[in-house]
């Protein structure tokens, strides 16, 4: 049985299950076990079901049972239970996913006392290090970080958690004396295991993490918790304890705070593949243009010799004269750094060779400068290293795993550069700090935002750049439409600011769809013209102008920013092919802007539309009247004017176009025109030319060429020259 066939049948079996569909969960059950010699299970699975028949049996009969949907309830549990345990079991026979690969060779590692273990780990932190000599304390950090890896597989690997191990690993990543970093490794560790294998320890473990007091746990905690909440969303009504916990906790607004900020974090994931595409697109092409002449223009060697100076050197501007548009872009990239966006990716993507990345457990563990790896790549005989590690461990702008990157790939630079970097980035660590500390005044939370975005990116990094990252499911191709969850749309429907700022942060990144329907959501607890017409845009930039008029025509009872909503709707008609209604509402914003050419020129579109050719002519003219330099009215009046037999003005405007920057409609309407004239050769060699040389072809022309008939008759040619002329055509072409 192949990896994917697997998860189809994992996946349809839980669908039946949390439609209550039990009667289909069963039979794909028992196939399984039989298909598989999964004998082991046959018992469970046959006392389940003559459960539920029994069940069946007093329910048609019409016996009276108070305690029937609690069982019922119960069963459905006890089913997804015995699935967890078949799916595992024939993945770890048959997957070759490198989970399973490690999860098989892990068997013999699996640790037998737990807490022994944990107590064992903790008490390294309580040990006199003054007594070893440096050498000897990095081999036991070395040791230490072994153990530690072994508990994170251990976490991983295991199915179910018993109480021996729950309530140890509880105090663990509570203990005062453990370190942060390895904490927070440990819960990423539940996370994962979570997602492998359903257990209701993992998540309360997950629960209890996020009311740690330290930052760096509770982040993560509450990113583990989001991630699985949305993989087993349609199993939490199953589940009471889960999602009674969830409301719990959302009767604190720290955590409606911390909630709103990581689902907005998951949704700008959505946007680093397009930003680093803008990066590789404009950034550093404009770049390489000044980069040659950057030395001289700026004098570098001069300001090495100087120092910093306050003062902006004004030879800088000079710089970017050739390129006026990448301080502008280098301002919206560092505002977009700032907002939390993912702007190093495509930076540090090309750093993830080194052998630290070899271990699966290394892309998880959190950035700290007491890391064993990180004393075996640089030298810390000297201050420098050490205080280069210090100032990276507080740069809020780099995840953990770039961190790394940047550590691995520094090892060889000399120590002169070293410090000369480590001056520049303790500089910009000092100006962070005072930006983070006013943040925080004015935007509490600001540190725990940081954390979660950074541990967002970690994991970005894992799915999309560890080389076997096709073996795992990846978490960032996911909607993350949380408001439609379960558990979690509940809470988010509850609190409408919320749900608001989710809403705008959709619509500011041009994720119409989701937007459209959060929008949706608060329209059915407020109605609002602005919500209308923002639900109406969403449907607009969609293609669905049928529900975009919809929005905008309910907007127009609030008599908000009416112009707007009257030309919305007129693009809406002009879109759904009512050109007359169209019209109806450009004349009604016409009367409230009398000066807009663009309101000008949909009327004459609407009025060409209509067939009343003369009128749309009056309109354009009026356009190049008050806008003598739009060439984009050209063509329409052009096309009226010979449609209105103006055939020598048509020409003039046709001649203007195809001097300017043609289309392969305008070599095909001045063929017309000349048709029109008399001038059968010339227009012979402008059709030729449309298709020829500037795109049509011969069946596209057709086709156009037999909508443009009637117009050709009513300008005086004749039907039975048209043949002619086009066989003539056809034998210009084979010339």
């Amino acid at each position: 049985m192949t990896e994917q066939e697997l998860k189809k049948k994992y996946s349809e079996i839980c669908s039946n299950l949390a439609a209550r569909r039990l009667k289909p969960a069963f039979d794909m059950l028992g196939k399984l076990i039989a298909e598989n010699g999964l004998g082991i299970f046959y018992d469970e699975y046959q006392n389940l079901e003559e459960t539920y028949h029994f069940m069946l049996k007093y329910t048609v009969e019409g016996t009276h049972d108070p305690e029937r949907q609690k069982v019922y309830r119960k069963l459905i549990v006890s089913v997804f239970e015995l699935t967890e345990k078949i799916n595992e079991a024939l993945r770890l026979r048959f997957s070759p996913a490198i989970e399973y690969e490690k999860k098989r060779g892990f068997k013999d590692n699996f640790i037998s006392v737990f807490s022994a273990w944990l107590s064992e780990l903790e008490d390294f932190y309580l040990q006199d290090e003054a007594q070893g000599d440096k050498a000897a304390a990095l081999a036991a950090a070395k040791e230490h970080q072994q153990k530690m890896r072994r508990l994170f597989y251990h976490i991983w690997f295991t199915d179910k958690l018993s109480p021996a191990e729950a309530e140890p690993l509880r105090n663990f990543i509570m203990s005062p004396v453990v370190l942060v970093a390895y904490k927070s490794f440990m819960v990423t560790a539940l996370m994962l295991s979570l997602q492998r294998y359903f257990d209701t320890e993992k998540f309360t473990l997950l629960f209890d993490a996020y009311n740690s007091e330290e930052m760096e746990i509770n982040q993560r905690a509450l990113v583990g918790l989001l991630v699985n909440l949305y993989r087993y969303d349609s199993r939490m009504p199953f589940y009471p304890a889960i999602t009674g916990r969830l409301k719990i906790l959302n009767e604190n607004p720290e955590f409606k705070r911390h909630l709103e900020r990581v689902i907005v974090q998951f949704i700008r994931s959505k946007e680093t593949e397009k930003l680093q595409q803008r990066i590789r697109d404009e950034i550093i092409p404009e770049m390489i243009k000044i980069s040659p002449n950057l030395k001289d223009k700026i004098n570098l060697d001069s300001l090495m010799d100087e120092g910093f100076s306050e003062d902006k050197n004004p030879d800088w501007e000079e710089i970017f004269k050739d390129s006026p548009g990448l301080m502008d872009k280098m301002q919206e990239f560092s505002e977009l750094q700032m907002e939390g966006a993912d702007v190093f990716m495509g930076s540090f993507a090309m750093l993830k060779s080194f052998p630290f990345y070899r271990e699966m457990g290394n892309w998880f563990i959190p950035f700290f400068p007491e890391n064993p790896e990180i004393a075996d790549a640089l030298d810390f005989s000297d201050d420098t290293s050490q205080r280069l590690m210090e100032a990276l461990d507080k740069a809020p702008v780099l995840c953990n795993s770039d961190k790394y990157s940047f550590c691995f790939s520094i090892q060889s630079l000399p120590k002169e550069n070293r410090e000369f970097m480590t001056q520049g980035i303790n500089a910009e660590m000092d100006q962070l700090k005072e930006l983070e500390e006013d943040e925080e005044l004015t935007h509490p939370g600001r540190k725990a935002e940081f954390i979660s975005n950074q541990y967002i990116q970690d994991l970005y990094r894992f799915y999309k750049l560890f080389p076997r990252k096709n073996d795992f499911e990846d978490i960032f191709n996911w909607r993350f439409d949380f408001h439609n969850k379960i558990a979690l749309g509940d809470i988010l429907r509850e609190d409408v600011k919320v749900l608001r700022n989710i809403a705008e942060f959709y619509f500011a990144k041009n994720h119409f769809e989701e937007a459209a329907e959060v929008f949706g959501y608060l329209l059915e607890q407020e109605k609002n013209g602005e919500l209308y017409q923002k639900i109406a845009y969403c449907y607009q930039n969609l293609g669905d102008f049928e529900k975009a008029l919809e929005g905008y025509l309910k907007a127009e009872l609030y008599d908000i920013n009416r112009l707007w909503n009257l030309k919305k709707i007129a693009l809406c008609y002009r879109n759904l092919k009512q050109p007359g209604k169209a019209l109806e509402y450009y004349r009604a914003a016409e009367k409230i802007d009398s000066e807009s050419l663009n309101t000008q020129l949909n009327i004459g579109h609407c009025l060409l539309e209509l067939d009343e050719y003369d009128e749309a002519l009056k309109c354009y003219f009026k356009v190049e009247y008050l806008a003598p330099g739009n060439k984009k009215v050209w063509r329409p009046i052009a096309w009226c004017s010979f449609l209105t037999g103006k055939k020598e003005q048509a020409e003039k405007y046709f001649l203007q176009l195809i001097d300017d920057d043609p289309s392969k409609h305008d070599f095909m309407n001045m063929g017309h025109v000349q048709w029109s004239l008399g001038n059968r050769k010339v227009a012979l060699e402008y059709y030729r030319k449309s298709i020829s040389k500037y795109g049509f072809s011969e069946a596209e022309f057709l086709a156009v060429f037999e909508e443009d008939f009637p117009h050709l008759l009513s300008q005086g040619i004749e039907s039975e020259d048209v043949p002619i002329m086009l066989d003539q055509l056809r034998y210009f072409l084979e010339e």
